[in-house]
């Protein structure tokens, strides 16, 4: 068992941010450096070049920081290729059916449990030699596999979807969901937040691990505090965009009260 998933195990709240559009590969460097357990790289609503992401999971493995991609949709070539980068786990989108994902378990997981191509010597094993028995048990254990939870149609069928062999995590899309519930935006509603907390609790009863993404650091908090376990906070231009804003108005306010000093 990996880092990130004996932490999940233990008990720990994980806090990373999602990667939208800057692809330095310094990045993982500067998360790291400020304590992320994690970051993604969304391949979904981003537009990443796949040799960026992989420069990017490169110097993210050597720091100590684990990558994790989310697909657009379920692709044995996706899944492959991302993995094969060296990612730390996927996130599948919009997962409402079984189908979708036993396909996530199958592109991703050696067999026995999946149907993973083989082909070893490549950045996921830093192209050392492996023994290929031990390294395809050893990665089936450590792979993360998250399905996201963002639809009506995903909620009631979470008890099966989290239930496949496979899959460690239902991750709530906060504004998808509230979107498909018909209360847009409004992830404070009561109804939106015992609708999450259902799915906390289906997850937790099959011993699985539940997430969210969240824009605010009190929301963050907030759900942390319900049973959350994998969070993501933010992304990469909202916390360039608040630094600069914040400081901005700082940097004016201190102006105009020198000005009145004087």
């Amino acid at each position: 068992m990996d880092d990130l998933k004996r932490r999940l195990v233990e008990g720990e709240a994980l806090l990373g941010t999602m990667v939208n559009m800057l692809d330095h590969p310094d990045l993982a460097r500067i998360f790291a450096n400020c304590g992320l357990d994690f970051f993604m790289i969304d391949c979904e609503h981003g537009y990443f070049d796949p040799s960026a992401a992989g420069r990017l999971f490169a110097l993210a493995r050597e720091v100590g920081i684990p990558p994790f991609v989310r697909i657009p949709e379920v692709r044995r070539d996706l899944v492959l290729m991302y993995l094969e980068m060296g990612a730390s786990g996927i996130l599948l989108p919009q997962t409402e059916t079984v189908e979708q994902a036993e396909a996530l378990v199958s592109y991703a997981k050696y067999a026995p449990l999946g149907d993973r191509g083989v082909s070893l010597m490549r950045p996921h094993t830093r192209y050392q030699k492996v023994e290929a028995a031990e390294y395809m048990r050893m990665a089936n254990e450590r792979t993360v596999l998250a399905i996201q939870i963002e639809s009506v149609a995903a909620v009631e069928n979470v008890d099966k979807l989290i239930a496949v062999e496979g899959i460690d995590l239902a991750f709530v899309g906060p504004g998808d969901l509230s979107q498909s519930m018909g209360i847009p935006g409004q992830t404070r509603a009561p109804v939106f937040v015992e609708t999450v907390e259902r799915i906390i609790t289906a997850v937790k009863a099959q011993h699985k691990f539940a997430g969210i993404h969240c824009m605010k650091a009190e929301d963050a908090r907030f759900w942390i505090d319900k049973g959350t376990a994998f969070n993501l906070w933010a992304n990469e231009i909202v916390m360039l965009m608040n630094a600069a804003r914040a400081g901005m108005a700082e940097i004016r306010a201190a102006r105009g009260t020198e000005g009145a000093a004087s």
